[in-house]
């Protein structure tokens, strides 16, 4: 790190004494609308000149390299229209030109009434019109225009994107077909570590969505951008300073239609300027409370001697309180018209309090084996299986409060500068950013009893069903254990960079740079068990024991689901584990040991391109990139005949060499043509690559990692043609293709004998395919089409192919994540007061996970959610607003081979808000 430290200060001192060398004249200011707010990607060209550029974030723009003279300055803005100005350049000074856009500079074929809605749209098309490479920009107020509370839920509306749900909300995100570890997320152009333990997954719901002001998803890198991004890069941009006093905030309550408990949200944001300008100050906070739940079902197949048949069968009930609360900081300052520097940082905190009871009859392949089902009825019939009840919590007090919590924390800090030598600009950032997830003080009772009469009914696989033929047997069945288990992973990440831009001509800029990405990441669980020192006195089944029925005749899965009787959390909670008197512990490090591991990751980048304006119309940026990654790990591997743990250890270290060509042609002036030739690659999961092997003798699973997978690279290559509306609108549509090397997947078989653990196993680990293709089309339209009405539609479709897969050569398998379609549309009427809107978001069923053969693969079914808001401006300040998500009960659904054929299906219903929105400013 001191190392690379040393090289960024040197080349810093060096530009800046060499920095008046290349004295020429410089054009600065900033594009704002007429409340006071800056507009990012705007349009700013010197008239019958090369000399152009683009407003950034802030609305500001610098021209640099200008000869001195007398200029007439033009900024273009869809849904403004144009502006001019006259400018005298003096060589060796800067000139300071700002620009006040508003509507009546359209013609009045092109004029309609701007809302806050429409406003946000302009913004994020115009940026993404200008922007050199293929984008996809969300503004704040777009986001708002949907009922979406994490950043998850509002990526899912944008093309190509795909969301994988876990409670209901939006998680992992998939870019056109590419699974979440195939795509990188940043935080205002800086990666966001990740609190999972076992991947580099980003956690999106992690994020609340009224925290960002736009999101950017880059679906072809830059040479200037970090490389891992095959699927696409999706940079998250949090609030800036604003240009005068500004207040907005949000309250809001709901219910959640699972659960039937209130859903609370707050937010606030507080920004200014100070100093005569100079100081840039904004403040944002969200809280949301949300009491819910899930009514989940889960199956495991397999080929019996007699058919298809059931090996095991869930019935769990989930009641999950969620606290999502996050706050933002960002200054800027102006120490002069060439020199700027800012200091933010943002702190996201999600706990999650959770109990589950989960009813498993496992077992069950030893009936089928024998056929033991009459004939008469195949599908309905009377076994024997292993049944078992088991109910997970916390320690009683404190934060937990007898519930699991998962507590989970991101938080990152950048410091950084800009700064304008004449024709040299630079910009330099430092951060640190951190990933948490703590589960303190764990807890699960079982209790379970072997050959109980079950019946199964297969009548429908759809909704298979197996649990107790006599549903009172279940307050006999017998206590199994009590475990505790305390867990903790964090990841760190040490980010520096360093940008210059240097134009060589009127009509070309040399970009180039230096990147250091230092990571580390741990993970350190525990595991012990505990059985009481007087049974009988201890209760020895759940009816003799503190229960409780969580059969619910509403289950929303279906009533024939009933879960039956629990012990309580408040019993699990309130047992004193630590009295030795009590009860008997016995540490198990195997549970727990495997799957702890320490990786250290660094990545050193060097980059260069040239930005060229062949023409008025032509345009193309031609770089390369360079990437070094260096990591080392160290875990464990448990011997199970000696039953001791030993330490295992390995290190990686390659080089990318990755080039890049983007090509604009704006055919006229709202006619854009695109076309981007880009090498991407992404590093597997620190935790695959450990030789760990995790082995569960009660689920009879073994997972093993592979130190020897390589890194996945991909050569992409995209078109994209865009047409803008001045009215405010675009029609696109595209195409891309990726072909894929040394893609990571895992696999899973089944009945798999390791000499080692066992026989009969279910057996995953990581793997490196041979080849993947990838190819798909885009289209898109968003336009207010009659008096306020609008109608926003994109549509997209994905193909795949791969090779080198273990034990699948003969078969015509994709890649896992690739959803063939998906599709959004949403209807909207505004008025200067009223808002309505409906949306629709549709992803078809994909592979998620493959097995040893065909059917055994897992797939993630398809999913429609329906969601509406509306609003109401009180007075322009002050608006109403009602919102619902999930009208359509989607449920998350995965299945075994074939469509038919259940693997898990969880129930959320649906929710609503209602609140009041404000925004208040000079």
């Amino acid at each position: 790190m001191k190392k690379h430290l040393r090289l960024f200060s040197s080349l810093l001192l060096f530009f800046l004494l060499a920095g008046n060398a290349w004295a020429q004249g410089v054009l600065k200011g900033r594009v704002i609308d007429a409340e006071n707010l800056s507009l990012p990607g705007a349009n700013v060209v010197l008239t019958g000149t090369n000399y152009g550029t683009i407003s950034d974030q802030k609305g500001d723009f610098s021209i640099s390299n200008l000869p001195e003279g007398s200029y007439e300055v033009s900024v273009s803005y869809l849904g403004y229209g144009q502006l001019s100005q006259p400018v005298e350049i003096q060589t060796g000074r800067t000139t300071t030109l700002n620009f006040r856009m508003d509507q009546t500079a359209l013609d009045a074929a092109e004029f309609i009434v701007f809302g806050d809605r429409l406003k946000g749209q302009a913004k994020a098309l115009n940026q993404q019109k200008n922007n050199a490479n293929i984008t996809n920009i969300v503004s704040s107020d777009q986001i708002g225009r949907f009922p979406d509370a994490n950043v998850g839920d509002a990526l899912k509306r944008i093309p190509g994107i795909t969301m994988q749900n876990d409670q209901g909300e939006a998680r992992d995100i998939i870019i056109r077909g590419m699974a979440p570890q195939l795509n990188s997320v940043t935080l205002n152009g800086e990666r966001i570590p990740s609190a999972e333990g076992d991947n580099r997954n980003i956690q999106m719901d992690l994020i609340p969505s009224d925290m960002i002001q736009t999101i950017e998803v880059n679906k072809a890198v830059l040479p200037s951008m970090d490389a891992d991004a095959i699927g696409g890069s999706v940079n998250l941009v949090t609030r800036q300073a604003p240009n005068n006093l500004r207040i907005s905030g949000t309250a809001a309550s709901g219910i959640n239609l699972l659960s039937n408990k209130p859903i609370w949200t707050g937010g606030l944001v507080l920004g200014d300027r100070f100093l005569d300008d100079k100081l840039g100050m904004i403040l944002s906070g969200s809280y949301n409370n949300h009491n819910f739940g899930s009514d989940n079902v889960e199956a495991v197949w397999y080929n019996s001697d007699n058919g298809v048949a059931l090996e095991e069968f869930d019935i769990r009930k989930y009641l999950v309180q969620r606290v999502r609360r996050s706050i933002n900081l960002a200054t800027d300052f102006r120490i002069n018209d060439n020199n700027q520097l800012f200091l933010s940082g943002m702190y996201n905190h999600r706990d999650d309090w959770e109990n589950r009871f989960r009813m498993r009859v496992g077992r069950l392949d030893d009936s089928f084996d024998d056929g033991d089902f009459t004939e008469s009825a195949p599908n309905v019939f009377q076994t024997k299986g292993r049944v078992q009840y088991q109910t997970k919590g916390g320690i009683d007090g404190g934060r937990v409060g007898n519930r699991r919590l998962e507590d989970q924390r991101v938080y990152n800090m950048s410091l950084g500068g800009n700064h304008l030598f004449n024709r040299l600009k630079m910009d330099w950032s430092a951060t640190y950013a951190r990933a948490s997830e703590e589960r303190p003080n764990e807890r699960y009772i079982s209790y379970r009893s072997s050959n109980q009469d079950v019946f199964v009914d297969l009548t429908n696989p759809e909704f298979p069903n197996v649990n107790l033929s006599n549903p009172q047997d279940n307050l006999g069945i017998g206590f199994q254990e009590i475990s505790e288990e305390n867990q903790f992973t964090f990841d760190r990440d040490l980010n520096a960079r360093l940008d210059f831009k240097l134009p060589y001509t009127d009509k070309g800029i040399l970009q180039f740079g230096l990147r250091y990405r230092g990571k580390r990441k741990e993970r350190q669980n525990d595991f012990f068990e505990f059985e009481p020192v007087d049974e009988d006195s201890f209760g020895a089944s759940i009816g003799s024991v503190p229960n409780r029925d969580y059969s619910d005749p509403n289950y929303l899965a279906g009533s024939q689901y009933q879960a039956g009787y629990f012990a309580t959390p408040e019993f699990l909670g309130g047992l004193n584990l630590g009295n030795s008197s009590l009860f008997d512990g016995t540490d198990l490090p195997e549970e727990y040991a495997p799957g702890n591991y320490t990786a250290n990751e660094n990545i050193t980048a060097a980059y260069a391109m040239a930005d060229h304006q062949f023409s008025e119309r032509f345009s193309a940026i031609a770089g390369l990139r360079v990437e070094n990654t260096a990591i080392d790990y160290r875990g464990n591997s448990f011997n199970i005949d000696e039953e001791t743990i030993s330490p295992t250890a390995g290190e990686q270290n390659y080089t990318n060499v990755l080039p890049g060509l983007h090509l604009k042609y704006d055919a006229d002036a709202n006619t854009v043509l695109r076309f981007a030739w880009t090498n991407t690659i992404a590093r597997p999961n620190y935790f695959d690559l450990v030789p760990y092997a995790e082995f569960s003798p009660d689920d009879e699973e073994l997972a093993r990692g592979n130190p020897n997978l390589r890194a996945t690279t991909s050569m992409n290559f995209d078109f994209m043609a865009e047409r803008y509306y001045s009215s405010v609108g675009i029609l696109s549509a595209g195409a891309f293709y990726k072909d894929i090397d040394d893609f990571i997947y895992t696999i899973t078989t089944q009945g798999y004998n390791d000499p080692v653990f066992g026989s009969n196993l279910e057996y995953s680990r990581p793997e490196n395919g041979g080849t993947a293709s990838v190819y798909g089309l885009e289209a898109s339209f968003q336009r207010q089409i009659w008096r306020g009405l609008g109608i926003y539609l994109n549509y997209t479709y994905t193909r795949s192919s791969t090779t080198g897969i273990e034990g699948r050569d003969n078969d015509d398998l994709v890649l896992p994540g690739t959803a063939e379609n998906m599709f959004n549309a949403s209807l909207s009427y505004e008025t200067d007061k009223l808002v309505l809107r409906l949306a629709l978001n549709y992803a078809s069923d994909y592979l998620d996970e493959l097995g040893g053969e065909g059917f055994e693969d897992r797939y993630y079914d398809r999913q429609v959610f329906l969601d509406a808001n509306a609003s109401y401006a009180i007075t322009p300040k002050w608006r109403l607003f009602a919102e619902g998500n999930n009208l359509t009960n989607q449920p998350l659904r995965y299945y075994q081979g074939i469509r038919s054929r259940t693997m898990q299906m969880e129930y959320y219903n649906a929710r609503f808000n209602f609140g009041l929105k404000f925004d208040l400013f000079e």
